[in-house]
């Protein structure tokens, strides 16, 4: 599969804090990536960087083979679900997806997937201020994937949904990558990630520990979750 994304040297400090320390990786189309490692490792700045909310120090990123220094048209093709979605608090939830429609100027090929199993359809009039944080999770999700776009970026995806919900989000995320789209995700839990991901990319302290196929990190460790291989193989630097 070709690469979509490639990151080179990238670099970002907040004041004296090196938060990403020289990063080189690449990400290829038709897969799911999950990005592990403990808080503050350098996890939510990376994807960050990719979204351009955050501007590196130093290195590059290249997606779809160009810089995406001063760019923005780029955004288009991604689709993004913040762990915590911020939103007009009056707005109401068919107000909000009719705006985003109008804001990209895309009225076709929409993927209204999320909206229909979660029952967001029904709940149009609805204002976001009165919505439960699991509920205000599942507009995030279905908005990340409403515009049909080749790369998703999803930051602790299902936090705050419940099982069910949870589930539902786990067989979208593996329909869409055997469609061949890039699916980047953050994650604690990682039972979820032993379900979903391809690759594994651990990050600590601003460093690549490691970037493998799920596969292979389990042969390596001769381990059959992932939550044990992760265990063995970081115990080795201990």
């Amino acid at each position: 599969m070709e690469d979509i994304i490639k990151i080179k040297q990238l670099q970002k400090s907040f004041g004296k804090l090196e938060v990403l320390k020289k990063v080189d990786c690449n990400f290829s189309a038709g897969g799911v990536v999950g990005i592990l490692g403990p808080n503050a490792s350098g996890k939510t700045t990376l994807i960050k960087s990719i979204l351009g909310m955050v501007i590196p120090d130093g290195g590059e990123i290249i997606f779809k083979g160009k810089s995406i220094r001063n760019s923005f048209e780029y955004k288009k093709n991604i689709g993004y679900m913040p762990q915590i979605g911020r939103y007009p608090d009056n707005m109401k939830i068919g107000d909000l997806f009719k705006m985003m429609k109008d804001l990209r100027n895309v009225h076709d090929n929409l993927d209204n997937d999320l909206i229909i199993a979660y029952g967001l359809d029904k709940m149009n009039h609805k204002a976001m201020h009165t919505l439960s944080g699991g509920t205000r999770q599942k507009v995030s999700a279905a908005l990340a994937f409403y515009f049909n776009p080749p790369v998703l970026i999803l930051d602790e995806p299902t936090a705050g949904l419940d099982p069910l919900s949870a589930e539902v989000l786990k067989d979208k995320i593996i329909k869409e990558k055997e469609k061949g789209k890039l699916i980047l995700i953050t994650s604690h839990i990682l039972t979820e990630m032993d379900e979903i991901a391809d690759k594994v990319m651990y990050l600590l302290d601003g460093n690549i520990k490691f970037y493998k196929v799920l596969s292979d990190l389990k042969s390596e460790t001769g381990e059959q979750k992932l939550g044990k291989a992760l265990t063995k193989i970081l115990s080795k630097d201990v």
